[in-house]
């Protein structure tokens, strides 16, 4: 790597840790109900929901950077610090006497941030789920269990339940329901739309659901268990490069100034939009058209736009509600603070080595800065 492409890797990182930090020292010190400050509209109730949003967010975003052993001494020695912490805050935040247990049962959004909880353990089985004690795996179990209750939503809520029970599965939970996984993947490829894109449900929703919930759990479900069935697996490749196409359609939104449309709903989940794009370069299965220091370069303009803005952190550190800055008006009903740390979602190429094309290659133009600086760029196909 060159000096120019460490400190781009160091600016991610630390933009990752800043984050982090309130969220997870809070959750070590046994104080974050206490201490973490809930944004959310007038006369709802999200207080009761916003602690385990904010770990389980945080959490699917960083977990492929605790789950890679870093090649650098210095970087790894701050993983393994994190991981250890990482695993604190989920103890503390599933153990029924802690004073930070987490809400996994009461009303319906807990089956939300219990998938996004299962997610991160998919991500980084190695590191977040193996090295627990016994103790708190039952807690997470017990957890991830109590979700089956009540009934997912008929929209992206599918995914949820399925991904908790793809984390059952690989947890070695002999009662993992196949069911809610097969009645996900059925009704998903039944809303499909083209071109990359699913309906949200009956209804198309143009927003960026496709990216913060729906390609990114679909293809790490199948990955889990699309080998258990043979339908499963006959539509595994058919759902990663629906999911590839997106990704494409995704790099053409980043304008030359880094900044992307604010449209659709939970646009305060700012450049966690980005999910998907940054999903395929940690997979290393990027669309041919898309080269990985293409996506590196674009990602980072976005991340300083946004982590740049004022108002986008209290003065404690906590993120607060904006798609830039501090717009708390543009929170929906059923955000808060813990909400938006689904931003976290868009570091998962952290996961990939220094010696990576995503971190080592020069910087590359993407294609808005290429199309409105009048050079050539790459016509665009449709699946």
């Amino acid at each position: 790597m060159t000096e120019e492409n460490e400190q781009i890797r160091k600016y991610w990182l630390q933009a990752m840790l800043k984050i982090a930090n309130p969220v997870l020292e809070n959750l070590k010190a046994g104080t974050l109900k206490k201490v973490m400050p809930i944004e959310m509209k007038k006369d709802t109730n999200r207080d009761q929901f916003t602690h385990l949003e904010a770990l389980s967010r945080l959490l699917v975003g960083m977990a492929p950077w605790l789950e890679m052993k870093s090649e650098n001494s210095e970087e790894n020695a701050l993983r393994i610090q994190y991981c250890e912490l990482a695993r604190l805050a989920i103890d503390a935040g599933t153990d029924p006497h802690s004073p930070d247990y987490m809400n996994f049962s009461s009303d319906f959004q807990p089956i939300v941030d219990t998938a996004f909880l299962a997610h991160a353990f998919l991500r980084a089985p190695n590191e977040l789920w193996d090295p627990l004690h016994e103790r708190v795996k039952k807690n997470v179990i017990n957890a991830m269990k109590a979700s089956r209750t009540r009934k997912p939503f008929y929209s992206n809520w599918l995914l949820f339940s399925a991904v908790i029970e793809a984390f059952l599965y690989k947890a070695g939970e002999k009662d993992w329901d196949p069911m809610r996984i097969d009645y996900a993947v059925k009704q998903f490829d039944q809303w499909y739309l083209g071109d990359g894109i699913y309906s949200d449900g009956p209804e198309f929703h143009y927003d960026y659901y496709n990216s913060f919930v729906i390609h990114p759990m679909l293809v790490d479900l199948l990955e889990t268990v699309g080998h258990e069935y043979k339908d499963w697996l006959e539509r595994k490749g058919t759902f990663i490069e629906r999911s590839k196409r997106y990704a494409v359609i995704q790099e053409r939104l980043i304008s030359p100034e880094g900044t992307f449309p604010p449209v659709g709903r939970s646009i305060a989940y700012r450049f966690g939009v980005f999910q998907t794009l940054a999903h395929h370069a940690l997979r290393q299965d990027l669309p041919r058209e898309l080269a990985p220091e293409q996506i590196r370069s674009a990602l980072t303009q976005v991340l300083k736009r946004s982590m740049e803005a004022p108002g986008t952190f209290t003065d404690t550190g906590w993120l607060t509600i904006g798609f830039c800055g501090h717009q708390p008006e543009i929170g929906e009903g059923y955000i808060s603070t813990g909400s938006v740390y689904l931003c976290a979602a868009m570091f998962l190429p952290l996961g990939l080595a220094e010696s990576d094309s995503f971190w080592s290659h020069p910087s590359m133009e993407w294609t808005s800065k290429r199309a409105w600086s009048g050079k050539a760029f790459p016509i665009d196909q449709c699946l």
